[in-house]
C-alpha cells in the first residue's frame, strides 16, 4: 500500500536550544548544517539578570568562605548557616539561567566588563538544522535559537487517508523512496486522530540514516506491505498510459503481436507497481515500452482507442 510522506527530526534525540532568562546573542560558535559534538558552545549571551546574578554569587561565597575559614565559636550557628543557604541559592540561581557548574565557578574571576556573559553548550551530538537569530538581537526566554537533531535515526511521517482502517503493527517493516533509493523503515507510532484540513492520518516511522543521504524536510513515498488476502494484478508503473479521456490503459497483446490499448482501473500502488483493475489473469501486457508502441501507432494513424 502506498502513502506520501515527509522525513522529519527525531524529535525524542533533538534538542532545542533556548535561553532561560532574557538576554542579548554576543556571539555565536556554531552555524546552520554544522555537526557538532555533546558539549561544544553554541551561543554567547548576555543577560542583566545573570550579571546580578553572578555577583550575589560572589559576594554569598566570599562571606561564605570567610566565615569557614574563622575559629570555631566566633561565628554563631545560625550565622553560618544562614551565610551557607545564601551562597547556595545564588549558585542554584545561576544554574536555573544555564550556566554550567565550571562557568559557576568561574564568576569569581570575571572582570566588570564580563559580568553577565553566558555561553549555551550544546546538549547532545548532532546536526544544526536551525538556527534563527543574529548578533545583538534580543531574545525572550524560550525563545528557540537552535534546533540540534540526530540524524543517524529519523523519522518519516506517513499520511494515510482517514477512509483507510488497516490495522498496522508496531515494527512492521515499511519501505520508503527518496530520489530513486530505497530505505528500509519500521512503524513506530499511529496516530488516532485526524487532521481536519487534510484528512489524514500519521502513521510514524524510523528509518536508519547512518550514511547521511536523508534529512528532515524531503518528501518521501512510503510502501506498506501487508499479507493479501487474494491475489492481486500488478504491473510496473511504465505500463500505464492516460488516454485522450483522462482515463488509464494498458496495453494488451493479442494475436500476431498485436497490441490495444486496453481501459483499467487502478488499485492499490506498491513498491514500484501498481495494481490494476479490469483484466483477467493470464492476459498479456506490455510492461516495458508502452509510450512507444503507442507512438508508433499513431505514426501508421491507428487509434489505439478505437475511437
Amino acid at each position: 500500500m502506498y502513502a506520501p510522506g515527509e522525513i522529519k527530526a527525531n524529535g525524542y534525540t533533538s534538542y532545542v536550544l533556548s535561553p532561560r532568562v532574557v538576554s542579548l546573542v554576543v556571539k555565536r560558535h556554531a552555524t546552520l548544517g554544522q555537526h557538532i559534538t555533546k558539549g561544544a558552545p553554541l551561543v554567547t549571551l548576555f543577560s542583566a539578570d545573570v550579571a546580578t546574578g553572578q555577583t550575589q554569587y560572589r559576594l554569598a561565597k566570599a562571606q561564605w568562605n570567610r566565615l569557614k575559614k574563622m575559629k570555631a565559636g566566633t561565628v554563631s550557628e545560625k550565622e553560618a548557616l544562614i551565610a551557607q543557604v545564601e551562597y547556595e541559592v545564588a549558585y542554584s540561581q545561576l544554574a536555573a539561567f544555564g550556566l554550567t557548574n565550571t562557568d559557576i565557578e568561574q564568576s569569581i574571576d570575571l572582570t566588570p566588563q564580563s559580568l553577565g556573559e553566558y555561553t549555551l553548550y550544546a546538549q547532545t551530538s548532532g546536526a544544526i538544522l536551525s538556527d534563527d537569530f543574529a548578533q545583538g538581537q534580543r531574545v525572550d526566554s524560550g525563545t528557540e535559537l537552535m534546533l540540534i537533531a540526530d540524524e543517524a535515526n529519523l523519522w518519516v511521517d506517513a499520511q494515510l487517508s482517514a477512509n483507510q482502517t488497516l490495522n498496522i503493527a508496531m515494527d512492521t517493516p515499511v519501505k520508503i523512496k527518496v530520489n530513486n533509493r530505497y530505505y528500509s523503515a519500521k512503524v513506530s507510532q499511529e496516530a488516532h486522530t485526524i487532521n481536519q484540513i487534510t484528512r489524514t492520518r500519521v502513521v510514524r516511522l524510523t528509518v536508519e540514516n547512518t550514511d547521511h543521504t536523508l534529512h528532515p524536510g524531503m518528501f518521501t513515498d512510503v510502501y506498506f506491505s501487508f499479507q493479501a488476502d487474494r491475489k492481486a494484478l500488478a504491473v510496473p508503473e511504465s505500463a500505464l498510459m492516460r488516454t485522450a479521456d483522462g482515463d488509464w490503459s494498458v496495453f494488451v497483446a493479442g494475436e500476431a503481436n498485436e497490441f490495444t490499448a486496453t481501459d483499467v482501473e487502478l488499485g492499490k500502488k506498491f513498491v514500484g507497481m501498481q495494481q490494476i483493475i479490469g483484466l483477467k489473469e493470464g492476459v498479456r501486457v506490455v510492461t516495458h515500452g508502452a509510450f512507444f508502441v503507442m507512438s508508433e501507432q499513431a505514426k501508421t494513424g491507428f487509434d489505439p482507442h478505437n475511437h
